[in-house]
């Protein structure tokens, strides 16, 4: 049963265990092995290389539907996206193949009837496989390109957001099929209920993968991709100041010309009030071009701001 708390990191883990024994699975998704004695959630988490506010966020959010901030940036992507990937491997590579074995073990399959079903849950388990490997080929890879400081121009979290779906529909049509259509006695009976059990907590399962990765994954990405355009821009601006330091020195009348164009005046404007002629002022802008590599109007705002030539308002 679970403990309806929040969970902090000076909580034994043994606690949060025995109160909620569903972040078993949890508990392996992350990483985290059994055998931590009366240790707390910080130490194990500290221990074993997690993200101890992550895995607290997971956990308050399954037990409790606590559910934090879309501007939360303590959030750690990388280890959500490690939990994730292992669920996927626990729900494809072990639940899936597990539930079959046993239907074909439980059921008579040469009754018609229960080759349609677990013909109909092949079909659902092909669906919820496609579904996540989709994720794992087009999601994660854009999610590590981020971590790494790296945006794709053809891709953001709120495509994946506005395709996502939850599966569980699927698993819910199959056991009530099971329940309506297929009586059974004795044994068999046994057999077949406990299976039934293991489709109903899947689906939980299903469920509850779903809202982590909508409710915490997608606003973490958000955050994420925020900051690396953010990062992104910092770098650019950096790179000119630099690339403009770099070159020859700007003489002061390359400057006077620079804070002209800045302010939005022509050739024509500008030789008259440096009492200059046309031409030299194309000259000047030419030579200005060349030292600073700055082709650009935006450019030369963003250089004539850095080095103090106009206010920054």
């Amino acid at each position: 049963m679970k403990k309806m708390k929040l969970y902090e990191a000076d909580d034994k883990m043994i606690d949060l265990i025995s109160d909620n024994h569903s972040m078993l699975q949890g508990l392996s998704a992350f990483g985290i092995r059994l055998g931590f004695g009366d240790k707390t959630v910080s130490e194990i988490c500290a221990e074993q290389g997690v993200d101890c506010y992550t895995f607290l966020t997971v956990v308050n959010f399954l037990i409790n539907g606590y559910t934090p901030k879309a501007t939360d940036d303590k959030i750690s992507v990388p280890t959500l996206l490690d939990y994730l990937r292992a669920s996927h491997r626990y729900f494809l590579d072990f639940q899936l193949p597990s539930i079959r074995r046993k239907l074909e073990e439980t059921l008579n399959q040469s009754d018609n009837l229960v080759v349609l079903i677990i013909r109909l849950y092949d079909e659902y388990a092909h669906d919820i496989r496609l579904h996540m490997k989709y994720e794992e080929k087009t999601l994660f890879p854009y999610v590590e390109a981020l971590i790494k400081g790296e945006q794709k121009s053809d891709y953001n979290v709120d495509i994946f957001a506005k395709h996502h779906s939850d599966t569980t529909g699927k698993f819910h049509e199959l056991k009530n099929i099971i329940i309506k259509y297929l009586p059974h006695d004795g044994l068999a009976n046994n057999q077949l209920t406990a299976t039934l059990y293991d489709i109903y907590n899947n689906e939980e399962w299903l469920s509850n993968h779903s809202n982590v990765e909508e409710v915490l994954f997608v606003p973490a990405i958000r955050i994420l991709e925020q900051k690396v355009k953010e990062d992104d821009v910092s770098a650019r601006i950096s790179s000119l100041i630099n690339n403009a330091d770099s070159k020859e020195s700007i003489s002061e009348r390359e400057k006077e010309i620079i804070v002209c164009l800045v302010q939005g005046m022509s050739n024509k404007e500008i030789a008259a009030k440096l009492f200059i002629s046309v031409n030299t002022v194309i000259t000047h802008r030419r030579n200005i071009a060349r030292k600073l590599q700055i082709h650009s109007l935006a450019g030369l705002t963003i250089y004539a701001i850095a080095n103090n030539l106009i206010p920054f308002h």
